[in-house]
């Protein structure tokens, strides 16, 4: 047998392919800094050729190229998520800019009280994290911090990790999110049981790791407010005011924003109707004879695309119209919001590519079969190489969708219930957020924002992400026992 032969062919060689086209996509990531979307695109394309797959799978031809590798492997995940994403983005960026978090903050604040603030802040990160992306929260709760720590006159880390740790667990377990949306999508897993999952193993880890750490933490290692932390309006409550344009411009607006904030009862049923929808067709699947009007129903509205349109059009109404803003502004608002996630969108396509050579080439099967020889369940692979590719380049989305690819043919030919692949999305994105360090873009912002050294940022935001992972797998190892 020829080196070809042996490569295209024997177990062992395809699971050497497999092996080289992951780290050739890691030194392209890491040290020639390609964009990972380039980089999964170039690696795929290599694998296949060298794999000896025909040119026409691949590419198709100028005739016809609808069934190509390159274009199912894209095409069969961004129609999944695309609309989930854009929509959950829009969301977010209407109840930000309506004032949403301050109101939120602000109640929680006074719920609890002085000794109670840190909790506050991360039940704030946690409810505000759903439909705001992790990035935007932090920009959007930052200055809510600042005044929390300035009140109670202890170290910023102590108000900052629970927040941190309640954005950071939905971005990493619940949908609108493109992580968990994209591996659900490329899993085949219904969307009501990653929300069913996502929370039953994300709460646990959040209280840990945010409110158990954050508390440990913040005790120990001392980090002074900013001196340009934002100040407080007259009546004692945060406030955003410092930018009177607003993150998508139009000042008019955002002063008719602030003197009309909506109600904490608004934002939360907000929040919860797509939640509840998805839910909803997800119970009446089960629960509901197939042909049942009713279950008809539940279906169409708990679809994640039209749960959230309905989310968005609330929104715009209840949170746009109704308060002052135009539909001009409201426009202006949703385009720009959506401008950030092109590159999200492109990095998940590439990478579902990337899965679809692996398939075609069969590595994905010869790692199933080897990860049955060895013994090592499949959720417990799903997390260690997702660990592994978070730790080596740093992008949890890059992670998630490379795991998921490997994967695939594993889950797919498991047999595998709905809640078990749903942990398995839950293993999948838990091993993306562990320990987040200087390869991570989300460490820098950390560092930035909360005023903490490179040192500070290891020993405090690295832990956390990484007590968050751990708990969140182990949470979804405990479930699996019972599933």
């Amino acid at each position: 047998m020829s080196f070809v032969d042996w490569l295209q062919h024997d177990t062992a060689g395809l699971l050497t392919l497999a092996a080289v086209s992951v780290a050739v996509l890691l030194l392209l990531i890491i040290k020639l800094k390609l964009e990972p979307f380039i980089a999964l695109i170039v690696v795929g394309v290599a694998v296949a050729l060298v794999a000896g797959l025909p040119v026409t799978k691949l590419v198709g031809t100028p005739i016809k190229s609808a069934d190509s590798l390159l274009e199912t492997g894209f095409g069969s995940i961004l129609g999944h998520i695309a609309p989930i994403i854009g929509l959950g983005t829009v969301l977010g960026a209407i109840m930000e800019r309506s004032g949403g978090a301050d109101v939120l903050t602000t109640r929680l604040l006074k719920l609890f009280g002085p000794k109670g603030a840190p909790l506050a802040m991360g039940l704030t990160g946690l409810i505000l994290g759903i439909p705001v992306f992790f990035d935007i929260g932090i920009f959007v709760l930052a200055p809510l911090v600042y005044v929390a720590a300035k009140r109670g006159g202890r170290s910023l880390v102590l108000y900052a990790l629970p927040m941190l740790a309640g954005l950071s667990m939905t971005h990493a377990f619940l949908p609108p999110h493109p992580g968990p949306v994209a591996a659900a999508g490329l899993l085949g897993v219904d969307m009501g049981w990653i929300i069913i999952m996502g929370l039953l193993c994300g709460i646990p880890a959040w209280l840990v790791s945010g409110v158990w750490w954050g508390s440990f933490a913040g005790k120990r290692i001392q980090v002074a407010v900013p001196e340009e932390y934002v100040p407080e309006l007259p009546d004692g409550g945060p406030s955003t005011a410092s930018d009177p344009d607003g993150p998508a411009g139009g000042g008019g607006t955002a002063t008719a924003v602030r003197t009309r904030p909506p109600s904490v009862g608004l934002i939360g049923a907000i929040i919860v109707v797509p939640l509840v929808l998805i839910l909803g067709a997800t119970v009446g699947t089960i629960a509901l004879a197939e042909g049942s009007e009713f279950r008809s129903v539940l279906l169409f509205l708990g679809t994640p695309a039209i749960a959230l349109t309905i989310a968005v059009l609330l929104a715009m109404y209840l949170l746009g119209t109704r308060r002052g803003m135009t539909v001009v502004e409201l426009g202006r608002i949703t385009g720009e919001s959506l401008k950030p996630i092109g590159m999200i969108l492109l990095v998940v396509g590439a990478g579902s590519f990337f899965g679809a050579v692996l398939r075609a080439t069969g590595v994905g099967d010869a790692l199933a079969g080897s990860m049955t020889a060895i013994g090592l369940p499949v959720i417990v692979s799903a997390y260690l190489v997702s660990a592994a590719l978070r730790l080596a380049q740093g992008s949890a989305t890059v992670a998630i969708v490379t795991t998921a690819g490997i994967i695939g043919p594993t889950v797919a030919s498991g047999g595998f219930s709905q809640a078990q692949v749903a942990l398995i999305v839950v293993a999948v994105s838990a091993g993306s957020i562990i320990a987040s360090h200087v390869n991570d873009g989300g460490f820098w912002i950390v560092s930035k924002y909360f005023n903490m050294s490179v040192k500070d940022t290891l020993k405090t935001w690295t832990v956390l992400e990484t007590i968050l992972s751990v708990v969140g797998f182990a949470m979804a190892g405990l479930v699996w026992l019972v599933v």
